[in-house]
């Protein structure tokens, strides 16, 4: 059972002595403690990715390219300026797998929760799709407004691996409804995505060209809904190789 704490007795208030001699009661800084953890708990950040922070970011490693210490920075700054100069704008991370993207995304959302009191989600994009269809089990008594409205309410929302599912018109309409929704209420929504933020005319191309190039995220989203992204959010591009591969390989202590 968690002890109560010392400064208040569990009470949420505390006495304090003010300058003029009388005595007031203020909240406890332990109230504030407790907010940040609720949110956290709310933020459904998976385990995996409990510990990620600024702090833990690793930007500085031998042969780390010069974009990951640029979008550290970014972001730190995106978190120190929040809400007053971002104006409901999020960020769009792109990069190739293992340079860090969710890192960085989910150290912004926790500094956000514990800097600023915000109300955040992670989403997983193939997951909120899967849950979606699953919906529409008629034994299941979820419905797809339940699962969609805390995506459509969150203040800040990170959107991990945009992208990632196989485009089909229902993926794009999905994709459409919640980035729309987002975006006329003016919420934040920080995305990460593993493909290029490449413009129309590297989508005009046809046959063996294209069949030879990579995937963009026009091609996997839709051109309408990555043209709408560049209203939404300012774009940090990360590069270099997989992190994973390198520095942070699986090993046994």
């Amino acid at each position: 059972m968690p002890q109560p704490c010392p400064k208040c007795d569990g009470m949420g208030m505390r006495v304090v002595r003010q300058a003029d001699g009388h005595s007031a009661a203020e909240p406890c800084d332990c109230r504030q403690e407790l907010r940040v953890i609720a949110l956290l708990q709310r933020a459904r950040i998976p385990r995996r990715y409990e510990h990620c922070s600024f702090d833990s970011y690793e930007a500085t490693f031998p042969g780390a390219d010069s974009s990951l210490a640029a979008a550290h920075l970014m972001a730190r700054r995106f978190v120190d300026g929040y809400p007053a100069t971002t104006e409901g704008h999020g960020l769009l991370l792109t990069g190739s797998i293992g340079v860090g993207k969710t890192h960085l995304a989910v150290g912004i959302l926790q500094s956000l929760i514990v800097e600023k009191g915000v109300r955040g989600l992670f989403c997983d994009y193939r997951e909120l799709l899967k849950e979606i269809q699953h919906s529409y089990n008629p034994q299941v008594l979820t419905t797809e407004l339940e699962i969609l409205r805390p995506v459509f309410e969150a203040e800040v929302l990170i959107l991990d691996e945009l992208g990632a599912s196989k485009p089909t018109e229902w993926v794009w309409d999905t994709v459409a409804h919640i980035l729309n929704t987002r975006y006329n209420d003016k919420r934040t929504t920080i995305i990460t995505t593993n493909y290029a933020d490449q413009p129309p005319g590297s989508n005009s191309i046809s046959g063996p060209q294209r069949a030879m190039r990579e995937e963009s995220l026009g091609d996997r989203i839709g051109e309408r809904m990555r043209s709408r992204l560049a209203e939404m959010c300012v774009v940090i591009e990360m590069r270099g190789a997989d992190f994973r591969q390198k520095v942070g390989r699986a090993r046994f202590a």
